[in-house]
């Protein structure tokens, strides 16, 4: 893996618009800051390998070496990723009552690695008004507050860092495709640090096809409602192309098509809609609001499934062959559209005279997206 410093990595991606404000650079020296989904960088540094930018999901990532230290196995563009099974699951009564988004799948796999110490504490996403936030929970209540899906991007690996310099070593994180990129960048220590050891014990995905820019999208809702008194976000499964926004007067309902022309540019070059690189990886079932799609990926993440459903915290089933197909569909679409556009920006595989590639794989993965 090439790693550069701050410079390159202002360069690459913070210039260019790339950043997605994971937070992944956030709380590791003092020279990053995030404000309302933006990054910045507030002084020089003279650092010519750093730690911000071996962890950016958004410069050269090499995907095959990421794949074989993650999985064992050659990346093979995959529209799914590696996966050990595909479930359908919703949370079970041992979770109890929440106000889960879809089937409360996510906010039961970390209640249950709390209730087990499989993990400590869990890196979340909260929401402040309409700004979300990252949390560090360590209570079942305090998972369960954070339940809901935010759609704008978040510096929700910020936490995960300031947890780690706290001394924390058994942590969960739930995170989007580009957060738990740059998270699996940091578990393959690619620093090479003395006696490092794997922080994250249990790291959830989520689906996710883009995100909106935080100041757009509220600037588009506070033209509607008063943002103070928003309680609830959501987009049902297709076939519905609606946002819904819920207040403390009832629900308003906009246009998907609206709201998509708010969408951060860089979620365009991301090539992964299913958080390929997590233990298990969860979202929406298509046309089921009640139930989440729940891709099992490593052996952790399968041992940790099991055990929660034994426990009566998830409930698993058989995934619909047709729900499969779709699935399988759009995440392959995603994946060649963001192949093509890193392309043309001359971002793949680039050659070391060149400059630096946003994304390394493979000639046959390379071969199969795009056919």
């Amino acid at each position: 893996m090439r790693i550069f410093g701050s410079n390159e990595l202002k360069e690459d991606v913070l210039a260019k618009g790339l950043c997605i404000g994971c937070g992944a650079c956030i709380n590791l020296c003092p020279y990053f800051r995030s404000y309302k989904g933006k990054t910045a960088s507030l002084f020089p540094c003279t650092v010519e390998k750093g730690r911000c930018f071996a962890y950016c999901p958004k410069v050269e990532v090499d995907l095959e070496a990421l794949s074989e230290q993650t999985f064992g196995r050659p990346y093979d563009g995959n529209p799914l990723g590696t996966y050990r099974a595909i479930k359908t699951a919703r949370a079970g009564k041992a979770v109890g009552a929440g106000q889960f988004q879809a089937g409360g799948t996510v906010s039961a796999l970390m209640c249950f690695a709390l209730s087990q110490g499989i993990v400590d504490a869990a890196v979340l996403t909260g929401r402040e008004e309409l700004l979300p936030v990252p949390r560090l929970a360590r209570t079942a209540e305090e998972v369960l507050s954070c339940a809901a899906s935010k759609y704008t991007a978040a510096p929700t690996l910020s936490a995960l860092n300031e947890a780690i310099k706290a001394g924390g070593e058994r942590l969960g994180v739930v995170a989007t495709p580009c957060q738990t990129l740059a998270a699996a960048l940091l578990r393959q220590n690619p620093m090479n640090e003395e006696n490092f050891r794997d922080p994250i014990s249990l790291l959830v995905g989520l689906f996710c096809t883009w995100s909106l820019d935080y100041r757009a999208f509220e600037a588009y809702v506070a033209g509607r409602v008063d943002i103070h008194k928003v309680r609830k976000v959501d987009i049902p499964p297709p076939p519905a192309e609606v946002l819904e926004i819920y207040t403390d007067n009832g629900r308003i309902t906009v246009p998907l098509d609206e709201v998509r022309t708010l969408t951060n540019d860089t979620c365009g070059y991301c090539l992964d809609m299913t958080a390929e690189f997590s233990d298990l990886s969860v979202g929406v079932l298509e046309g089921r609001t009640d139930k989440n799609t729940l891709i099992i990926r490593s052996k952790r993440g399968e041992e940790v499934a099991s055990a929660a459903e034994k426990a009566g915290y998830l409930v698993l089933e058989e995934m619909p062959t047709e729900s499969l197909e779709h699935l399988r569909w759009a995440a392959g679409n995603k994946k060649k559209r963001a192949l093509a556009r890193i392309q043309e920006a001359g971002r793949l595989n680039t050659a070391e005279e060149a400059g630096r590639a946003m994304v390394r794989m493979n000639a046959d993965a390379i071969a199969a997206i795009l056919g």
